[in-house]
């Protein structure tokens, strides 16, 4: 993500940069974050200005920043610093905003079912990088992709049949974990008897959740609820005897931190 960034952004050269600052000017450059918040991206970025030869130093994925906070110094050339910035400004501002949500809504959750996990969806940008600031702050990633394992979900069930499409995804390899979404409870207690590893309450209200994740505690299986969760209901779910609450909206709708870059002569 960072070279396609990058790249787009220098498709046609920093003619600004190009035609102002010398060739041969190596400067010091300061980023600093204009709130509060958890920092993430910052070990993809050192890594990937490494190959820019830039030399980093400060802080840590995870960490607390404070308003005004230097958080990295960068070395180096002049024009590459200036034609790299957007590109670093821009990932560090998203992710650290996904973890910093992350972290508020992890430890608002904890306070009422400590075993429960915040996770995130595939309603993603960026991939990879938005599951990896999720887990930077506190929450579970849930699939990196679609082969991680079988969640059979409502298009799924049209094409197939409910009971169909389980005796089929039983003959996946034993190492795949095998979950269902439901709608109803009487899909819920069918999948449940089938021997499903994980049921997914999808788009049901807390009061449902609850009362049929109450009739399914006898089946040694994981219980997962999604669908349209923020911070704004995900205690009522919280309140349930579940496993997992998955959140699209920790990746779709978490807003960016906002960091600056300010430059100085070596």
């Amino acid at each position: 993500m960072f070279w396609k960034m990058y790249n787009e952004d220098n498709i046609f050269g920093d003619i600004t940069t190009e035609n102002i600052i010398p060739k041969d000017m190596d400067i010091k450059a300061k980023i600093i974050a204009k709130e509060e918040c958890i920092l993430a991206g910052i070990d993809y970025i050192v890594e990937n200005l490494k190959k820019l030869d830039i030399e980093t130093k400060g802080r840590k994925d995870g960490e607390f920043a404070n308003k005004g906070d230097t958080i990295l110094i960068l070395t180096g050339s002049a024009r590459t610093i200036l034609r790299a910035e957007r590109t670093v400004l821009n990932i560090l501002g998203r992710m650290s905003g996904i973890a910093t949500e992350t972290k508020k809504i992890v430890e608002k959750v904890r306070k009422i079912n400590p075993e429960v996990r915040i996770a995130c969806t595939r309603k993603t940008l960026w991939g990879y990088l938005d599951k990896r600031a999720v887990e930077i702050g506190g929450g579970d990633t849930h699939r990196w992709n679609l082969g991680d394992m079988v969640l059979i979900k409502d298009n799924h069930i049209k094409l197939a049949g409910l009971e169909e499409a389980i005796r089929r995804a039983k003959k996946v390899s034993f190492t795949k974990k095998i979950e269902v979404e439901v709608e109803s409870e009487k899909d819920a207690i069918k999948a449940a008897k089938m021997g499903v590893d994980i049921i997914m309450f999808d788009n049901m209200t807390p009061d449902e959740v609850c009362r049929i994740a109450e009739k399914l505690g006898k089946y040694n299986i994981l219980l997962e609820v999604s669908g349209n969760i923020n911070p704004g209901n995900v205690i009522d779910y919280a309140k349930c005897s579940i496993d997992i609450i998955s959140m699209g909206y920790l990746t779709h709708s978490s807003r960016a931190i906002n960091f600056s870059l300010e430059v100085d002569f070596r």
